[in-house]
């Protein structure tokens, strides 16, 4: 990130830049910022954007080729193209070549490292990875946006709103847009006020749902689950994002079990240490065995669903029942 800003402070700019990882917001930041740096204002004549798969290859480069219009830049922007994953050689043959007057923004999520766009890309330019921001970095960066907005935080309450909103940082901006609107004429923001404002994501749902099934608490389990089909979410992503957590809540456990403390299992599984936390602690309500059973049966479902052997929201409703079920505690742990 930093060369990015270095290239905009000394106008030197590369023909290549490919902002990649999983941090959408910063990505668009950054994206942004290169192109305000390298389009004169309202120019809309020097730069094309193409968004999505099935990128015209020969009309990019027949594009490339073409000088910019009194201007010292063409600017072609190409988002989550997939091109650095697959069906990008013929690309990444042109990069070497092109005219110094073009640059290239590549803005992706996922990048296959040994491709040759990558290594072209790269060799040509900038290559920066954006990956989801630490808790400490994460912290800092909401205070400062609070402090714009001349608002005062508490720590305990800056905790529960990521625990509701998560690391992402295009939904943390949207959700202290609504608090800050939601607090005009007050200075400090409480957890009244997150809890009135902030909307809890689908996989904060999903934690709550499974922490239910490890208390054994069926009732709860099952609310939560047809709360999320009352808010349209699809059964087969509930049971992958169940699976998925299933999956966490085992590395977590394995981990444990192996004596690392929270901020090392949070830095193996890709958790701030906070939230590390609460895992561990879900974790300690199921043996290794049925995290193990319960993964599996999730494949299991799964499959039957697609062969029409069960129902999709039946599938789900009958993982619930049986792992919050009191009598699943004499699964004996391996």
């Amino acid at each position: 990130m930093r060369t990015i800003l270095e290239d905009i402070k000394t106008q030197n700019f590369k023909s290549v830049y490919l902002l990649f990882g999983e941090e959408a917001y910063l990505k668009n930041q950054y994206r942004h910022k290169l192109l305000d740096a390298l389009l004169p204002e309202g120019d809309t004549v020097n730069v094309n954007v193409y968004e999505n798969a099935d990128v015209p290859v020969k009309e990019i480069i027949d594009l490339a080729e073409t000088m910019p219009f009194f201007a010292e830049h063409r600017v072609i922007v190409i988002n989550g193209s997939g091109l650095f994953k697959k069906n990008g050689e013929e690309l990444a043959g042109y990069l070497p070549g092109m005219p110094e007057s073009t640059v290239m923004i590549f803005t992706e999520q996922d990048v296959d490292k040994r491709s040759k766009l990558y290594k072209a890309a790269k060799e040509k330019g900038r290559a920066v990875e954006f990956a989801p921001q630490d808790e400490e970095t994460l912290t800092k960066w909401i205070l400062s946006l609070l402090k714009k907005e001349n608002r005062s935080i508490t720590r305990q309450t800056l905790l529960l709103f990521m625990e509701k909103t998560g690391t992402d940082m295009e939904n943390i901006a949207r959700e202290l847009e609504k608090l800050v609107c939601y607090t005009m004429g007050r200075d400090v923001i409480t957890d009244e006020d997150v809890e009135a404002v902030c909307t809890i994501r689908v996989t904060s749902r999903i934690f709550d749902m499974i922490g239910a099934i490890a208390e054994r608490k069926q009732k709860k389990a099952l609310d939560l689950y047809y709360d999320l089909l009352t808010l349209k979410e699809p059964p087969m992503r509930i049971l992958f994002l169940i699976a998925r957590q299933f999956n966490l809540l085992l590395q977590v456990k394995e981990l444990k079990g192996k004596g690392a403390d929270n901020k090392q299992i949070g830095a193996k599984v890709g958790l701030p240490p906070f939230i590390a936390g609460k895992y561990v602690a879900q974790a300690a309500g199921f043996t290794a065995a049925e995290l193990r059973t319960a993964l599996e049966e999730c494949v299991s479902y799964e499959e039957k669903v697609k062969t029409g052997k069960m129902n999709d929201v039946m599938s789900v409703e009958i993982l619930i029942i049986k792992y919050s079920a009191q009598k699943h505690r004499n699964i004996e742990d391996k």
